[in-house]
Formats: structure tokens, C-alpha cells, sequence
């Protein structure tokens, strides 16, 4: 009895003799954190000492700055200022060698650094480790397996293919302007280029441009961008667990199930089309294959270089990178030429000319249109898709002025700073097609939209066509002027964006306006 009476209060006194020795533990662990933390910043200080920078403060570096300025006005003052590269510290621990300079970005693009894991994580959770996340080895398999789905041959019948979902989009903004002349286009050409993509590298039967699930595939990559861009600069965001645990760590679980409901149901489409009788010798006998097919006949040929992970991975990145990327060059380009009419009618005298009333386009049409393909360069120098890439330095780093990075740094090659640069650029914010005429010179690396090196944009062709057909046919249908009342406001989330949508006004040409515009030519 008594020896059971006493049992309550040992055990009370156990518990109160090791509270103590908690407390001290995680007070040392808390100091021992402290402490790797000031290494770590001392160590960032020594090794970008280099690369001047405005003040930054030691807890949350140069936000304020980024924040009141806006990010791109923020990042073109220092492109101005400081030559070539400059440190960004986004805080206390966490630091970016901002590199804007062609010599720089040949050098960085040459080697084989890897992606900056610390940032494009963040990613693999919607795309999966395919071509763009993957290194070494892998990524070399990955790359040489893909590429004959851009090969010319495939390519050429996709230029019919981009024409007919250009048309639809275009038929239903004549509808659309019946009742208002002022339209958001982001919105329309990403319901575009998705269907472009679908047809073309998926095998896709039917119309995305007016399937209710497509439009949340897209709401929900542009949820996920959103969220990516804004998880970056947060340093308590940075903890997975902490993450999910947030609300908007919840909304980004509930666009990735959106998102792979999507990925998986084009994949599951395909493989029961291929099951039918004759299908599967059918599509074999081909002398090329299209981007789903060859992913599905190396699973099924040979099972154990790419499994089921690895297949939706790849599925995953070019459903957003076919269509989102193109959606962001096509409509800032629109834009672009809306701002520009002199350029703009320019561009539709000579799209005129080649195919009249547009009911035909062709893959050899698209070699014939020089200001128009002009036009759309200066565009992307401007509006580059892809505004930022990243790079971890895996060894040390002389660049040619002299200055050095040990390995370990992180990297952040502004694609946007590069093509701002006035010492690449002279007056870089004016809208000059004339800078990438026939003949005209340049540095190797001083216009990187599908960025560079081995590591360059696979679909780097197919999206090129893709941006001329959708502009071409466009300009044969519409006047495109700006919307005063609501100026885009780039945002690089992920792909450029703007902050408040891309608004036009749209006039339908007549037969009586081509036919003016063509006689007064």
C-alpha cells in the first residue's frame, strides 16, 4: 500500500528531475544553431566581398528594398549601377551573386554547375525531377531520348496544329469584343497554348480551349507560380512541415492535386488509346515519335530506365513549360506591338503579303516573315519568358575581370538584368526591332530567352513557330491597341506575368481595312 502511494509522487519527481536537463539541451542545440548560423553569414560576407551591394540588414537583407520599389523596377536600379553582378541577400543567411552581365552568363552557361537545389526544390513537388531538375548523367539520357520529338519532321505538321487553336482563340474574341473591345488576353492564349500542346506532344483529342478542367489545370499553375514566388522570399517558409502546416501551404497541396489530375489523366488517355487493335503498331511503324509516345514506348521497352515517377515527372514539365512559357512570349509580344502600331502594321504589311487572308499557314511561311520575327526578338529581349534561372556553384569560379566565387555560392542569372542592361543595350527600355536586323552583331550571350548552353530550352523551335503563327494570324484579324487605364506590371513568378493581367483593346479588321492597308502598301 504504501510503496503503491509513493509510485505517484517518485514518477512526479523523476519528470521534474529531467525537466532540467531538456531545457539545457534545447538551449545548447538553440545556441549550437546560433552559432552555425553566424559561421555561415561570416563565411557569405568573406566570399561575396567582392560584389558591392546596396546596405542590407543582417535579419531580412534587401526585402524593404525589393518590396517598395517593386521587384523588377528594384533590380534594373542596380543593374545601373553596379557593373555586371551585384549581391542580393534575401536574409540574415541566405545571399544571391544577381549576375546581368554577357561574359558572366557565357561563363556560368559553359560549365555544369547544377540548378540551385536550395530554390528549385521547391518545385519538384508539382514538376518532378524531369529535364529541367535532373542532373549529370540522367539529364544527359533524359535529354538525348527527347529530342527527336523536336525534330523538324515532327515539328513541321504542328505548324497546322498551332494555326486551327490560334483560330479558335481568335473566333471567340471577336465574340468577346462584340460586347466589350477591352480584354485580359493572358488568360485566352494560356487556354491556347495548352491546347497547342496537348495536340501536338500529348496526342490530345478534342478542345482544351473549352474544357472546364483545363481552365483549373491553368488556374492552378498559375496558383502554384504565385505560391513558388512568394515561398522564396520567406524565410520561415523555407521548413517543409512549417510549410504545409500555413495557409498557404495548404493551397499549394490543393493545386498539386489539381495539377497532376491533369498530367495523369493525358497520360492514362494515351496509353488506353494505344491498347486498341493495331494502335500500338500503328504509332510504332512511325518514323518519328511525338513527346507522350516516346516517353510511353521507353516504359514499356524498357521498363527499368524510366519508371512511372519518371514519366509523369517529364509529363508534368512540359505541360507547364510548353504552354506556359509560350503563353507569357505571345501575349507580351501582343502587347509589345500593341504599344508600337508603326512596328505593329509593319508586321501586318508583311503578313499580308505572305498569306493574304491568313487562311493557310506553313511551315514555310514561317522563314519568311524577317520584321515580324524581328519584332518578336525585341519583344522577348524586353519581356523575357523566362525572367531569372539559378545555378550552385559546384567549384570555384574566375570570371574575367578578375573577381571570384568559391563553390557553394548561389547564382541568379537575371535573364530580365541581362536584357536591360544600357552597357549590352544602348537605351535598352526603347522598343528597336532594328537591333536584331540581318547583319547585326552581337555578344554571344546578350539575349538569352531560351537561355544558353547545353543546358539551352529543348523546345526552343516549337516554341518560336508557335510565337509566330499566334501573331501572325492575330494581326490579320485585329488592330491591337493598349489599354490606358490598366498598364501591365511585369512580375517574375516563375514566368513572366504582369500584376494585374494584360489588358488590350481590339478592333476586328475588316476586308475593306486589309484591303486599304494592302493598296496604300
Amino acid at each position: 500500500m504504501s510503496v503503491s502511494a509513493l509510485s505517484p509522487s517518485r514518477a512526479l519527481g523523476g519528470v521534474s528531475g529531467l525537466l532540467p536537463v531538456v531545457l539545457l539541451l534545447g538551449l545548447v542545440l538553440v545556441l549550437l544553431k546560433a552559432a552555425q548560423l553566424y559561421l555561415r553569414r561570416q563565411w557569405l560576407l568573406k566570399a561575396l566581398h567582392h560584389f558591392p551591394s546596396p546596405p542590407s540588414h543582417w535579419f531580412y537583407g534587401h526585402k524593404r528594398e525589393f518590396q517598395e520599389e517593386g521587384e523588377l523596377p528594384h533590380l534594373l536600379k542596380r543593374v545601373e549601377k553596379y557593373p555586371r553582378a551585384c549581391v542580393r541577400w534575401m536574409w540574415g543567411t541566405r545571399a544571391f551573386v544577381l549576375v546581368y552581365d554577357p561574359d558572366y552568363m557565357k561563363m556560368v552557361l559553359g560549365r555544369s554547375d547544377p540548378k540551385a537545389h536550395i530554390t528549385y526544390r521547391h518545385l519538384k513537388p508539382w514538376i518532378g525531377t524531369g529535364l529541367l531538375l535532373l542532373e549529370g548523367q540522367t539529364w544527359f539520357q533524359h535529354r538525348r531520348m527527347l529530342t527527336p520529338a523536336f525534330h523538324y519532321d515532327i515539328l513541321k505538321p504542328y505548324v497546322g496544329i498551332m494555326a486551327d487553336s490560334v483560330r479558335v482563340m481568335l473566333d471567340k474574341w471577336e465574340e468577346l469584343v462584340i460586347q466589350d473591345s477591352h480584354l485580359e488576353i493572358f488568360g485566352h492564349v494560356s487556354s491556347m497554348t495548352l491546347d497547342t500542346i496537348m495536340k501536338c506532344a500529348f496526342s490530345h483529342q478534342g478542345s482544351v480551349q473549352t474544357d472546364r478542367n483545363s481552365q483549373s489545370y491553368i488556374q492552378a499553375i498559375r496558383d502554384l507560380s504565385h505560391l513558388i514566388f512568394s515561398r522564396l522570399r520567406n524565410a520561415l517558409h523555407q521548413n517543409d512541415l512549417i510549410y504545409r502546416l500555413t495557409p498557404e501551404g495548404r493551397w499549394n497541396h490543393k493545386a498539386l492535386q489539381l495539377a497532376h489530375q491533369h498530367t495523369d489523366a493525358v497520360i492514362k488517355e494515351r496509353k488506353a488509346h494505344l491498347q486498341k487493335e493495331g494502335e500500338l503498331e500503328k504509332v510504332r511503324s512511325r518514323r518519328h515519335l511525338d513527346f507522350l509516345d516516346i516517353l510511353l514506348f521507353a516504359r514499356m521497352e524498357n521498363g527499368s530506365s524510366l519508371s512511372d515517377e519518371d514519366l509523369r515527372a517529364e509529363v508534368d514539365t512540359f505541360m507547364f513549360e510548353g504552354h506556359d512559357t509560350t503563353a507569357s512570349g505571345i501575349s507580351w509580344i501582343l502587347y509589345a506591338l500593341a504599344s508600337h502600331p508603326g512596328h505593329q502594321q509593319r508586321c501586318r504589311e508583311e503578313i499580308q503579303s505572305l498569306l493574304a487572308d491568313g487562311a493557310s499557314i506553313t511551315w514555310d511561311h514561317l522563314d519568311q516573315m524577317p520584321y515580324t520575327t524581328m519584332c518578336i526578338k525585341e519583344a522577348m529581349r524586353l519581356y523575357p519568358p523566362v525572367p531569372v534561372i539559378g545555378r550552385e556553384l559546384s567549384k570555384p569560379i574566375t570570371f574575367p575581370d578578375g573577381r571570384s566565387l568559391p563553390a557553394g555560392i548561389l547564382l541568379s542569372l537575371s535573364i530580365y538584368g541581362l536584357h536591360h542592361n544600357p552597357k549590352v543595350w544602348p537605351n535598352p527600355e526603347v522598343f528597336d526591332p532594328t537591333r536584331f536586323a540581318p547583319g547585326s552583331t552581337r555578344h554571344s550571350h546578350a539575349f538569352l530567352p531560351f537561355s544558353g548552353g547545353s543546358r539551352n530550352c529543348i523546345g526552343k523551335q516549337f516554341a518560336m513557330n508557335e510565337l509566330k503563327v499566334a501573331v501572325a494570324l492575330t494581326l490579320l484579324r485585329f488592330e491591337l491597341s493598349p489599354d490606358p487605364a490598366r498598364v501591365p506590371v511585369p512580375m517574375p513568378v516563375v514566368v513572366l506575368r504582369s500584376t494585374n493581367g494584360i489588358h488590350l483593346q481590339l478592333r476586328k479588321l475588316s476586308d475593306s481595312d486589309l484591303a486599304h492597308h494592302l493598296n496604300y502598301k
